[in-house]
């Protein structure tokens, strides 16, 4: 810089710069810059090379610049034309927003400057606003979604204190790492022996005789991570009453938590007491067999309507003996029963043929649930007599519209014949497919579930491109 443009700068005045270098200042000065007459007409349109987004503007010089801003912007520059007609100035910067009608629209903050020999000519120097307006935008979403939340979670905190209250049993929340009292219910308040204000936040193991908070706080998570659920027996320090607490452990907002049930232990007893004889005489005076075993089928303990239907005398004559002795199936069956109720927890409505000790054979359907929480661990069969159903069920298996219409339309491109073997082919199909799920992909057993030789099922799995399917054959 010459000694000429130092003296510029520090006097305040703008040095001289050479014409062809100032369209590529101004243009690197703005995001976008245009220059008007004094009517709204462009005459040059200067796009920052930063800012690809806006596209090619160059269409725009020679056209009025109100054909490329909305409706509501165009009284704002309107405006402005007319303070800068009249000989006036303004430094205020005039937010205008650019559409093509269809496509596109962006919104700029311009300032107007005057320009030219006879400054009749006005120079509009742009700012994006775009990133600005993304902002604004995201800052209201993100807003709106927090009053949503909050909402939310103001209707959760009323279902859960509606629930808590109207809950008759006592409910408590304790943290595992203080081991204080977070929420109550009126109901623990009372048993306790204080108001619901005073027990929040006192430590729980206060509560209880001979009870330290650390043992007291293990002995409880303890119970909670056990397999079978097991309650506390516990006496009550206020109300001198013995209680059974069972405590379930969760996580919420990372802390560790107890929701510990307190029952009176005259209660649970009660409870209990119903629930045995109810299930007793249900197993004693059922209209469906029930069957207790281990794991491997053995019979532990069976009802009347058990006995009645494998015709045996008394209990004694089946306790000790296998399942498999009593299925027409034998092993196959009971195998199918005892892998997937061990499994999946139970099996339900499994189709067989019960055979009696007089060689009469039942129609029924077997429910089995794999009792894991007892010692050892038990399975129940619950097996229900379907002949009489089937007396009333008509002939035939029940065909879906779909696969008569299906059917229909083979009518005329193929003879009776290949329609009768296609559709036994797909029949056949699909109770192979059944028989090899139910025994977990058993050959051996899939075989002999559906009265086939193994070479048969194995011609038949390749038939049908079965075989790729992974899984024991024995």
């Amino acid at each position: 810089m010459t000694s000429r443009g130092t003296k510029y700068w520090s006097s305040g005045a703008i040095p001289l710069i050479a014409p062809e270098l100032l369209g590529d200042i101004i243009a690197s000065a703005a995001d976008i810059s245009l220059v008007i007459s004094q009517e709204g007409r462009v005459l040059s349109v200067l796009v920052n090379q930063a800012h690809r987004s806006f596209g090619k503007l160059d269409h725009w010089e020679g056209l009025d610049l109100r054909d490329f801003l909305t409706t509501d912007s165009q009284p704002k520059l309107e405006k402005m034309l007319e303070i800068f007609a009249g000989g006036g100035e303004s430094d205020k910067a005039v937010e205008l927003n650019h559409t093509d009608r269809e496509n596109w629209d962006f919104p700029v903050r311009y300032s107007f400057h005057r320009i030219g020999p006879d400054e009749s000519v006005l120079l509009m120097l742009g700012r994006d606003l775009r990133p600005i307006a993304e902002m604004q935008v995201q800052l209201i979403e993100a807003q709106m979604a927090l009053e949503r939340d909050y909402e939310t979670q103001r209707e959760y905190d009323t279902r859960y204190r509606v629930l808590l209250e109207a809950a008759r049993e006592a409910f408590a929340f304790v943290s595992v790492n203080s081991g204080r009292v977070i929420d109550a219910n009126s109901a623990a308040a009372a048993l306790i022996g204080v108001a619901r204000e005073d027990v929040i936040g006192t430590i729980f193991s206060q509560e209880f005789e001979g009870r330290r908070r650390g043992e007291f706080m293990q002995s409880l998570s303890a119970a909670a991570q056990a397999e079978s659920v097991r309650p506390l027996e516990l006496n009550l320090r206020r109300a001198e009453q013995r209680v059974l607490v069972t405590p379930t452990a969760f996580r919420a907002a990372g802390e560790q938590l107890l929701l510990c049930r307190i029952d009176t232990a005259e209660a649970a007893e009660s409870v209990a007491d119903e629930l045995t004889s109810g299930l007793t005489a249900l197993f004693r005076e059922g209209v469906d067999a029930i069957v207790f075993a281990d794991r491997d089928g053995i019979i532990l303990t069976a009802n009347d309507a058990f006995l009645g239907l494998a015709d045996a005398s008394d209990l004694s004559s089946v306790k000790g003996k296998s399942l498999a002795d009593y299925l027409v199936r034998g092993s196959v069956d009971l195998r199918v029963l005892v892998e997937n109720a061990t499994r999946t927890g139970q099996m339900r409505m499994f189709a067989t043929k019960l055979a009696g000790d007089y060689g009469a054979h039942v129609s029924v359907e077997i429910s089995a649930t794999y009792l894991g929480d007892n010692t050892p661990p038990v399975l129940a069969f619950v097996i229900r007599d379907a002949s009489r159903m089937e007396v009333v069920r008509k002939p035939g298996v029940a065909v879906s519209d779909d696969a008569v219409r299906s059917v229909m339309e083979l009518v005329g491109t193929a003879s009776l014949k290949d329609i009768v073997a296609e559709t036994t082919d797909v029949v056949e199909k699909m109770c192979i497919e059944t028989a090899v799920e139910l025994t977990r992909n058993n050959r051996v057993a899939a075989a002999e579930m559906l009265g086939l030789s193994r070479q048969s099922l194995y011609v038949k799995l390749r038939k049908y491109g079965l075989l790729s399917r992974d899984g024991a054959d024995s």
